[in-house]
């Protein structure tokens, strides 16, 4: 009779176990959907989307005389923003952090002409393309370098953390690194390194707005083609795929265009 109602007893405790396990898988199951979808919904309830740029690469993201960081990013920023009907919350930092901030969750994504790299795709995502540009080498006008493959034993100066490094690297360049592009092009215009890698974009309008860049000059053709894309963290793939969605139709209705236009004395960078 003990023993009948033992089995009873372990009987009744293995159903509560199956029943507890089964609910419990159920709402893991649920968690993780819903964990999918915490990115984008993290965005819409704080209602502002957090991007980041160096704040110091002209025409793209810069600090005005009013204090204002302004430019293409920003402008793409905005409109990205609106279309999630949320607002822009356009901060700074130094480009070498910029990555790190992101996997911690400082930022929803890195806004500032970020490269699209085999080596950083191992750490973050990156949206479709919104422009594309490519490496350009900047010297002097009194340089007697007129191509990039004669700057072997040279000093090049580069932002930390981007990959101008390699590249002067790769023509058997010193390399001298500063914090963004505005440091560079003034060791360049001093005297005090021999070129500059940089965007050809950002050469072009440090050569036309920064006083003395009549002083420059761009060198040769570009070293390669970059595609720039929104940085976004691993994990969140709801906002990825929206954010996917907007830029193409961005793409799609010409806004990119309107906007590059806007920054880049009419050229459109939105297209190869």
């Amino acid at each position: 009779m003990a023993f009948k109602k033992s089995s009873v007893v372990l009987s009744v405790l293995l159903s509560v176990c199956f029943l507890f396990t089964a609910c419990t898988s159920g709402q893991g199951a649920q968690s993780s959907a819903d964990k999918k979808e915490d990115s984008l919904q993290r965005v819409l309830t704080a209602g502002k989307l957090t991007v980041v740029g160096s704040g110091g690469y002209p025409p793209f993201n810069y600090i005005d005389d009013g204090g204002n960081v302004v430019g293409f990013d920003v402008d793409v920023g905005k409109e990205i923003a609106k279309r999630m009907d949320v607002k822009l919350d356009y901060v700074t930092g130094e480009w070498s952090g910029l990555v790190e901030g992101l996997r911690s969750g400082r930022y929803d994504g890195i806004l500032g002409s970020m490269a699209i790299t085999d080596e950083r795709l191992q750490s973050v995502n990156f949206t479709i393309p919104y422009y594309y540009s490519g490496a350009q080498l900047v010297v002097r006008n009194d340089s007697k370098v007129k191509d990039a493959g004669e700057m072997k034993g040279k000093t090049i100066a580069v932002a930390t953390g981007t990959n101008y490094e390699q590249d002067a690297k790769s023509l058997g360049a010193k390399t001298s690194l500063y914090d963004d592009d505005n440091s560079t092009m003034l060791e360049l215009i001093s005297g005090r390194v021999d070129g500059v890698i940089t965007d050809r974009l950002v050469a072009l309008g440090a050569i036309e707005k920064m006083e003395k860049g009549k002083d420059l000059t761009l060198s040769g053709n570009i070293l390669r083609l970059e595609k720039m894309g929104i940085a976004i963290n691993k994990s969140d793939t709801a906002l990825l795929d929206k954010m996917n969605e907007i830029v193409q139709k961005m793409h799609d209705d010409g806004t990119l265009t309107t906007i590059s236009k806007k920054w880049h004395n009419g050229a459109d960078i939105t297209i190869k």
